[in-house]
């Protein structure tokens, strides 16, 4: 016969089916929202209809120049020109001065009308049209262009406030984030697409190319358009496609908002860009490098020059590694090149340093990027011929003279060794030096002769390194390159 339960039984009972119940619960509300952001949004028709009349489609217009193509030889002078001249002109006249038009996309950033777009797009047009979603045009005038990032910062005046939007953090976004772009695809007017962050921090060819890479379907068309995250913001300008057909192919890159409302800003107050500039050349720091350097690891930017201007007034110096740049961390020369561009000019900032081994902070006033590019120009190459040579690390080696200086045009006073030649099967060919580059410091040290050469590179040996640091200037560029000792 079964028992029958009671009635502190069934109170115990029911008590502990309450706490199950409400165990289950707080895990399933724990883990929901984890899978509601990697799950896909039933519909993307209200982040559209959020955002979708600040996007543009835009048009311009210019006159190009008559195609050429192949026609008949004459004298010039002759008789005959003006009446060959005549008859192409009438079978063709497209041969004379004709008006392009070419189309693009953009985007609305503030209610009083100022937009965002490639530079590509409006670049060499003197008629700019602006096509919004409700089906108005306004003529745009252009207020600044940066070729450096591609972007350009037009304006229209409208009779009422126009709608916007609002830039986003692209630092934020991760692998995998959805997107979603808009514009204006092979001139079909205003279109949407969906996609996921496929890579982020992409450089293509630009000096502060910071690209977000995505899938979402990019074609010609789309440039200039936003690259809006879930939020409706901004986080990237459509820039480019990677494809063998022209089309898209899933391989899609945005301008990082990162990078663009910095431009944007100084476009919009300036009209151009006015990006700091701290004067010094770099290069990457190879874990070679590092290890002749004695660095615990391979990041930062190695100073290899340092000619008058900022860096030089504050007392950086060639073979200085840049560590950190106005508190940020620096990993490599182009995000040191990147964040430098963002300060602005007669800013002073702390740079961090290691010096022969030491940390250093150097306080630096930046000078103005735009004003300084393009002053060094090069040397020409020269064919070496230097006397008593020597052979060293797969080197042939051989101290500078009056002619050899005259020949490299260097200074009457410049000291250092000519590179002859290279073994072919050395670690310098391997590493790139070549007959014609002049070496001026050997680990961190001047070096005027084979002796003193020698006598670093056995010091370097018996202290334990693997490779010795060599500054190199070829056609008067200067690089820090680490020979490996095992030659």
């Amino acid at each position: 016969m079964a028992r029958t339960q009671t009635g502190p039984a069934r109170q115990r009972l029911a008590l502990a089916a309450l706490v199950s119940v409400v165990m289950v619960m707080t895990m399933l509300i724990a883990i929901t929202p984890a899978r509601a952001q990697s799950a896909p949004p039933a519909t993307f028709a209200d982040l559209v209809d959020q955002v979708g009349d600040a996007v543009v489609n835009i048009t311009t217009s210019s006159i190009v120049a008559s195609r050429q193509g192949p026609g008949p030889v004459v004298p010039e002078g002759s008789p005959l020109e003006d009446f060959f001249n005549d008859f192409l002109d009438r079978q063709s006249p497209e041969r004379g001065p004709r008006r392009s038009q070419a189309l693009g996309s953009g985007f609305v950033i503030s209610e009083d009308g100022y937009i965002v777009t490639n530079n590509h797009v409006i670049e060499g047009a003197d008629e700019i049209t602006i096509e919004f979603r409700a089906g108005f045009t306004l003529e745009a005038e252009l207020v600044g262009t940066d070729p450096n990032t591609d972007i350009a910062v037009l304006k229209v005046t409208a009779d009422a406030p126009l709608p916007f939007v609002d830039f986003g953090d692209s630092t934020a976004m991760r692998v995998g984030d959805w997107v979603m772009a808009m514009g204006n695809p092979l001139g079909q007017g205003f279109s949407v697409s969906v996609g996921i962050v496929s890579a982020a921090g992409r450089a293509l060819s630009g000096s502060y190319d910071d690209y977000i890479q995505t899938d979402a379907a990019i074609n010609r068309g789309n440039s200039g358009g936003p690259l809006f995250n879930m939020a409706g913001e901004v986080i990237g300008v459509n820039t480019a496609i990677l494809s063998p057909t022209g089309g898209s192919i899933g391989i899609g890159f945005a301008m990082s908002s990162a990078v663009v409302t910095n431009v944007v800003a100084q476009l919009r107050e300036f009209g151009e860009t006015r990006r700091g500039w701290l004067g010094v050349r770099i290069q990457d720091v190879t874990p070679e490098l590092a290890d002749g350097l004695g660095l615990a690891e391979a990041r930062g930017a190695l100073v290899t020059d340092v000619p008058e201007g900022p860096a030089r007034d504050g007392g950086m110096e060639v073979g200085d590694v840049i560590l950190t740049f106005d508190g940020e961390p620096i990993g490599d020369t182009r995000e040191l090149v990147r964040i430098v561009g963002e300060r602005a000019e007669g800013q002073t900032v702390p740079v961090e340093v290691v010096r022969e081994g030491a940390a250093e902070i150097l306080a630096v006033t930046l000078g103005r990027r735009e004003t300084a590019e393009g002053v060094a120009a090069a040397t020409p190459d020269a064919q070496v011929t230097p006397p008593a040579p020597t052979q060293v690390l797969g080197m042939t080696l051989a101290p500078l003279t009056d002619d050899l200086r005259s020949q490299l045009g260097l200074a009457p006073g410049a000291v250092g060794l000519v590179i002859e030649a290279v073994d072919p099967a050395s670690d310098a060919a391997t590493k790139g030096l070549a007959a014609g580059d002049v070496i001026t410091e050997v680990a961190q040290q001047p070096v005027s002769d084979v002796a003193s050469f020698q006598a670093s590179v056995q010091t370097a040996t018996e202290n334990g390194q693997k490779s010795v640091l060599l500054l190199i200037r070829r056609a008067g560029n200067p690089r820090f390159v680490a020979l490996s000792l095992a030659d």
